[in-house]
């Protein structure tokens, strides 16, 4: 995924900028970066991998020597960025968050246009940032290449652009992305995170619409482009990805964790002796169910986080299941001779939840009964670099429903997410059966968007039902 922090301010924002951007670890693992810009020295740029080590811990040398009124950070968990952009624009900063899905076919159109050239990233990638900033450059002024890049992408790219004049903030074309911007005396602040400025003194100012592009500098926040009618912001935000403390639309992802797993509950006929979730995006659905249905919550393990304080999580796949393992500690007084029922934000390749459940078996437990707190995961995102995942067919569910059919057409996917076909039923059961639990139902999507409490038109639905 990624997050990004901007500051505008009459004076020193660095700080800001530094706990702004750390405020966003929890969406990207592999680098950050920070960008700013001083009337005096120009532009200043770090950029450093994360895999291993904090942000704070990274840029602590950084924060105390960078300076300036204006700043974009990142995290990201792809390229390096923020890039410092040399073009006929003059010098700036960008930094951006989202996917493209066409960017060979629009390097390719950018190298028989001009004489543009690209950098290549191990494994032969190019540089998402640096593609967006060539986009831009082929127009006359920020406004119009910025424009020009949100209709040639086929995907979804929000952006940051810092200039000596002022911060750019453009919000990707269908609002899959949030950007909020804050407000204090003699600053202003972007950010992915809503949640990010607060302890920062910052209060709430306003919400890009879908589409929106505007230029903050310390006294204002000016809109250059209107936002447009139609959205289509990522339900997965709400359901994992996002913060507890954050809210998008106005609606809190604490509390739309809290209506999942009360409707989890209401539709569910199970009765076992303890409530958990899986920590940490679990905990809140597993809150909400234990608050209907009257069965207790509790915390039969732990995160281990003294050395483990950010996500962080190799490449390679047999390394994550294992570091996955190792972060959760039993409590083995709360599992032996227990029934539990189970609930995480998703099921996507099913390896770490087999795990998990395998885990609570070895230390006692007489039932695990595994509620998802989203309906089965049957498309791959084409919006957000939400998964690792370089194929649907890393997928669980592509996996059973090729061998319930023996091929892999997929000729019939709408009838696995609709949760009253028979399709549907025998695949969940197959999963259940293959993960080994003692029982498996998924949250309804019909429950989920209620849950949310945002038109259904507004919410993107994609990975679950192929509805663009």
């Amino acid at each position: 995924m990624g997050g990004f922090f901007g500051v505008a301010s009459k004076s020193d924002c660095v700080f800001d900028l530094f706990f702004g951007t750390d405020y966003h670890s929890h969406l990207g693992t592999r680098r950050a970066g920070m960008a700013t810009y001083d009337k005096e020295k120009g532009f200043d740029r770090a950029i450093h991998n994360i895999e291993n080590t904090p942000f704070r811990t990274k840029f602590d040398g950084d924060a105390n020597s960078m300076h300036g009124c204006f700043g974009i950070g990142c995290i990201s968990d792809y390229e390096p960025q923020p890039l410092v952009i040399h073009s006929h624009h003059g010098t700036y900063a960008i930094t951006t968050v989202g996917k493209i899905n066409n960017s060979d076919a629009i390097v390719e159109k950018l190298l028989q246009a001009s004489h543009s050239h690209f950098f290549e990233m191990r494994g032969g990638l190019i540089n998402a940032t640096e593609l967006v900033a060539a986009i831009i450059n082929q127009k006359e002024n920020l406004i119009e290449g910025i424009q020009y890049a949100q209709e040639l992408i086929d995907g979804s790219m929000t952006m940051l652009i810092m200039t000596p004049k002022g911060i750019y903030a453009a919000r990707d074309k269908l609002g899959r992305t949030p950007v909020a911007i804050g407000r204090k005396e003699d600053s202003f602040c972007i950010s992915f995170e809503s949640f990010a400025y607060l302890n920062l003194g910052y209060s709430e100012y306003k919400e890009l619409g879908p589409g929106e592009i505007v230029i903050v500098t310390p006294e204002y926040v000016r809109t250059l482009i209107q936002p447009g009618k139609d959205m289509k912001i990522c339900t997965f935000l709400w359901v994992y990805y996002g913060y507890p403390s954050s809210s998008y639309e106005g609606i809190s992802v604490e509390e739309m964790r809290y209506h999942c797993g009360a409707k989890l509950a209401k539709r569910d006929d199970v009765h076992p002796d303890i409530v958990a979730g899986v920590p940490d995006s679990g905990i809140a659905h597993a809150i909400g169910y234990a608050n209907e249905s009257g069965i207790p919550f509790s915390r039969p393990f732990i995160k281990y986080t003294p050395t483990w304080p950010r996500s962080f999580m190799p490449t390679i796949q047999t390394q994550r299941n294992l570091i996955a393992k190792m972060k959760l500690i039993p409590v083995h007084n709360l599992i032996q001779d227990r029934r539990l029922l189970l609930i995480d934000d998703s099921i996507v390749r099913g390896t770490q939840m087999r795990e998990t459940t395998q885990f609570l078996y070895q230390s006692g437990a007489k039932e695990v009964h595994i509620r998802p707190a989203c309906p089965p995961l049957l498309y791959g995102c084409k919006y957000l670099n939400f998964s690792r995942s370089t194929s649907e067919m890393d997928l669980i569910t592509r996996q059973v429903i090729r061998e319930m059919e023996g091929n892999d057409k997929f000729a019939h996917l709408d009838l696995y997410s609709n949760p009253e076909t028979s399709e549907h039923k025998e695949m969940v059961k197959h999963i259940g059966e293959r993960l080994s639990f003692t029982s498996l139902r998924y949250h309804r999507l019909d429950d989920m968007i209620e849950s949310v409490g945002i038109d259904r038109e507004k919410l993107c639905t994609y990975c679950w039902d192929g509805r663009e």
